[in-house]
């Protein structure tokens, strides 16, 4: 059926060769999303989509994602303001992973006020200790003057 958005994987050289949309969610329905401000091409963030929010953002071009933690589908920006516009997606050659290209609305991706959520780079001291070294000097925003009361979604 061509009026579905996705299509049935029934062969390899249909997923790696075609020109169907046939993602590969995973056992929990989800499929990983990078995503990457297309001007910079700095990657902002690892997401994941599960059918309807990988539907909703093909359809609206605003990036919408699954919160594992919170159990919903999240439209990036609506709380903040800064949305996340698609300029391309694209799929990997097995069709289990998504590339998105995004212009944000604003000056940054990650909740917690840095431009990019890889801010911290893995770093190993002298003498063999491992930490984390900031990428990123400056917040660009104040996450609790943009969410608020908002809950945080990290889950410890």
């Amino acid at each position: 059926m061509k009026d579905k958005l996705f299509q049935k994987r029934i062969s390899i050289e249909q997923v790696e060769e075609g020109t169907e949309l046939a993602p590969k969610f995973d056992e929990q329905g989800l499929i990983p999303v990078i995503t990457m401000d297309v001007h910079s091409k700095e990657i902002l963030m690892l997401g994941y989509m599960n059918k309807d929010s990988f539907e909703l953002s093909i359809k609206t071009g605003e990036a919408h994602y699954y919160s594992r933690s919170r159990k919903v589908i999240w439209h990036k920006g609506k709380t903040s303001g800064l949305i996340q516009k698609i300029r391309e997606m694209r799929i990997d050659d097995d069709q289990d992973a998504i590339w998105i290209q995004v212009e944000v609305e604003g000056s940054a991706s990650c909740h917690v006020g840095y431009r990019s959520c890889f801010y911290r780079k893995v770093s190993q001291n002298a003498n063999g200790s491992i930490h984390l070294e900031f990428t990123e000097k400056e917040k660009t925003f104040d996450p609790n003057e943009v969410y608020g009361d908002s809950p945080n979604p990290t889950i410890l």
